[in-house]
């Protein structure tokens, strides 16, 4: 079995074993440890999963996205048959609208309304442990301030198209229309620190300054979904690239093999660019989580590690002739970028939460 995979259901068992249920701003609850850490030799082994499919193409479209592109703009994804953020696209007229589909307990109903909130109101947990919103001195649920009073105190009804109801809604501004705010891609362009990784790792290899940080803090309340891996510092040693990852919250069985997946690409696509080796990638985790209504396709994932063939990891493959970060191909083929010999035991679906 590969590194990665071993390394991965381990951290599965010890969730479901160990972890704690608690409860979330999504409504649906987790079973969680607090922290965890992964360490990676770039040189023996590229990290993805076997004992279920993961698809490199739109990982490392996702991963071009935020760092080569330097975009917040869903549309740039979505041309390229990527739609990993369509569920946190603000809408055209400035409005995120988180959608939940129907039940027994709540149908259907198309005259569905809901209050716009203002993107401060983040849903928290009250003295008595309950999930609510953030509320003024009036005990009034803080609402959309940039919003006229009459149109932030409207109610929106849902859109009959999606035969969803809307479960909550945050105005941000048609400026952020078809974005994801500002978040992830947003943050890198602005502080142009790809550019300035490159140049440092460069000309100042030891330099113990070379940190990524996408958490911004002027940025965080305008961002729909603040940046979940927010933070990697990279180092040469030895004429090899390292990198530390950091990581706030980690959704396991969807969030995680992507990440991880994705800075390994990106790390080998940086030494290429700067005449080093792949060297070495630490993963460090707080708050890593299993939703509840992930435990079954995580149990089958653990069933296969265990009672399937064993399946090597694959190779990584750059196109040599590429030498600036930059000129990696972005387009819906990816041309730039392919696994040698990966075999995998299929795929499993996960249910997302927003």
């Amino acid at each position: 079995m590969a590194k990665w995979d071993k390394d991965y259901l381990e951290l599965c068992k010890r969730i479901l074993k160990e972890g704690t249920e608690v409860e979330n701003r999504t409504g649906v609850n987790t079973i969680k440890v607090p922290s965890h850490h992964f360490h990676f030799d770039l040189e023996e082994e590229f990290p993805i999963l076997t004992t279920k499919q993961l698809f490199i193409r739109q990982a490392v479209l996702e991963m071009l996205w935020i760092y080569q592109n330097q975009s917040n703009d869903v549309r740039w994804l979505q041309e390229r048959n990527v739609h990993i953020w369509d569920e946190w696209e603000v809408d055209e007229d400035g409005i995120y609208r988180i959608y939940e589909a129907p039940s027994e307990q709540t149908p259907y109903d198309k005259d569905r309304e809901v209050p716009v909130l203002d993107p401060y109101s983040v849903p928290v947990h009250n003295h008595n442990g309950k999930l609510d919103y953030k509320r003024d001195e009036n005990g009034n649920i803080l609402t959309a301030k940039s919003l006229s009073e009459e149109n932030s105190l409207k109610m929106f009804p849902d859109h009959e198209t999606v035969k969803k109801n809307i479960k909550t809604a945050k105005f941000y501004g048609k400026q952020y229309a078809h974005t994801i705010g500002t978040a992830y891609g947003y943050i890198v362009g602005k502080f142009e620190m790809v550019q300035n990784l490159i140049n440092n790792l460069k000309t100042n290899p030891n330099d113990r300054r070379n940190v990524m940080s996408l958490w911004q803090d002027d940025y965080v309340n305008t961002a729909v979904l603040p940046s979940c891996v927010w933070s990697s510092e990279w180092d040469v040693t030895d004429g090899k690239l390292n990198a530390w990852v950091h990581q706030r919250s980690c959704d396991v069985p969807l969030g995680l093999p992507f990440n991880v997946t994705q800075y390994s690409v990106l790390l080998n696509m940086l030494a290429r660019v700067t005449n080093l080796k792949p060297g070495t990638l630490d993963w460090s985790i707080k708050d890593a989580h299993i939703y509840v209504n992930q435990i079954e396709g995580i149990k089958e994932q653990i069933r296969r590690g265990e009672e399937l063939e064993d399946l090597k990891a694959p190779e990584l493959w750059l196109n040599p002739k590429v030498t600036d970060f930059f000129d990696f191909d972005s387009s819906k083929e990816c041309k730039d970028v392919k696994l040698l010999n990966y075999k995998h035991h299929g795929k499993i679906r996960f249910p997302l939460a927003q």
